[in-house]
């Protein structure tokens, strides 16, 4: 699909956008229109700044994990010396920043910071956040993540599951899920897709901007299919031979799975096509691009979305498409009430710094996604059968099963 081959659909979301202060998301729909649309909300802070006021200091917390372990955090810098980067291929090769999150020893480390202050930047200007949010670099940075560094890791071996964001989202936007499964006993990779956001700080201290976001005829399933590489290789630095990352030896090599959201979640299938080492795959609210075909993966599959959109029947049919070719234990829920980026930390901290929200509440759509997620990973990766991927739960009204 390419951007610059969109429908009135599509047109119609970026102006509910506007008015909500919520963003349709680019790999939320197969449709296609000339008129660009509005990514997240964050993308038309403006528009809403005059009819909400802001508050005017904004001090941001992710809710706390719920698993009976602390979340570590790593920062690593990997150089993919066999791939040159695919959007500046003149920057050399593919240079990536990855946050790892794991199982950690409680009261041990220093609290971590959200991003750096350069990401942070980067954020804010591509957002086009206004001076009266009161949102600044720093205080940005410094949202409290409920993450430590250099925690001292719990002994053991742990599944690994591999994060990938939408696309113009730093990858710190699935923080609160990365804690939750870290505290639940999951390694987690949050991977940054250089050139692909506001910024991921290199280990050279460069933070580049995107050199993708504004382009009117970029090939989505050339993205998807360059994060599934950008997957692969960070697995193989992660199991195999002289590992990046020093608490290596965590991970369960045999248990892998993947995560994703929008773009990210349409890139976990196509990693799962191409490297069948992933176990395990979610698509958080992303159109597949492109579907797979019947036989091309055959191993666990969640799809979680926004109803009515992601819904059977609703405007995105690559959802039919998919669950139709899925082989193996699947599971396709949708959630009222929720909008694209109800599923990220995204928000919770515009409600923190006094934007609108969808109907369902920010803090409740982050309870929704780790309950799910992890309970999806509890039974795929460690074989732990969850009553909550049964069926409808009284405690959760607004988790639709379709099948």
């Amino acid at each position: 699909m390419k951007r610059n081959r969109r429908t009135s659909a599509v047109a119609v979301l970026a102006l509910a956008a506007l008015v909500t202060g919520t963003g349709a998301g680019y790999a939320a729909t197969t449709t296609s229109s000339a008129t660009p649309m509005a990514t997240h909300a964050f993308d038309t802070a403006p528009a809403t700044a005059t009819a909400t006021a802001p508050t005017p200091s904004f001090h941001g917390t992710l809710p706390a994990p719920t698993g009976p372990y602390a979340a570590g955090e790593d920062v690593v810098h990997l150089t993919d010396a066999s791939r040159p980067d695919p959007w500046v291929p003149s920057s050399g090769p593919r240079r990536l920043t990855v946050t790892m999150v794991y199982p950690a020893v409680p009261g041990t480390g220093t609290p971590a910071p959200y991003m750096t202050l350069a990401e942070a930047a980067g954020s804010i200007q591509r957002r086009k956040l206004p001076a009266s949010s009161g949102v600044t670099p720093q205080n940005l940075a410094g949202v409290t993540t409920h993450a430590f560094d250099g925690a001292r890791p719990r002994s053991g071996r742990y599944p690994l599951v591999v994060l990938s964001p939408g696309f113009e989202d730093p990858r710190m936007v699935l923080t609160s899920l990365a804690t939750e499964l870290a505290s639940h006993g999951y390694v987690v990779a949050l991977v940054g897709h250089t050139y692909e956001d506001g910024g991921e700080t290199l280990a050279n201290g460069e933070t580049p901007p995107c050199a993708i976001c504004d382009d009117p005829a970029l090939d989505l399933d050339s993205v998807t299919a360059s994060r599934a590489l950008d997957v692969s290789f960070v697995i193989d630095r992660l199991t195999h031979g002289n590992t990046a990352w020093p608490l290596a030896h965590l991970i369960d090599r045999r248990e892998i799975g993947m995560a994703g959201h929008s773009i990210g979640g349409a890139a976990a299938d196509t990693t799962m096509i191409a490297d069948p080492r992933v176990r395990a795959g979610v698509n958080m609210d992303g159109a597949f691009l492109p579907a797979p075909m019947p036989g091309q993966i055959n191993r666990p599959f969640l799809m979680l979305g926004r109803a009515p959109y992601h819904s059977a029947g609703g405007h995105d049919t690559t959802w039919g498409q998919t669950w139709d070719a899925l082989g193996g234990y699947r599971k396709w829920l949708t959630v009222v009430g929720a909008d694209h980026t109800s599923f990220t930390d995204l928000d919770l901290l515009l409600e923190e710094a006094g934007f609108p929200t969808p109907p369902l509440s920010p803090a409740r759509g982050v309870v929704i996604t780790r309950e799910y997620v992890t309970a999806f990973f509890d039974r795929t990766l460690k074989g732990i059968r969850r009553p909550l991927l049964d069926g409808p739960s009284p405690n959760s009204p607004e988790v639709l099963f379709q099948y």
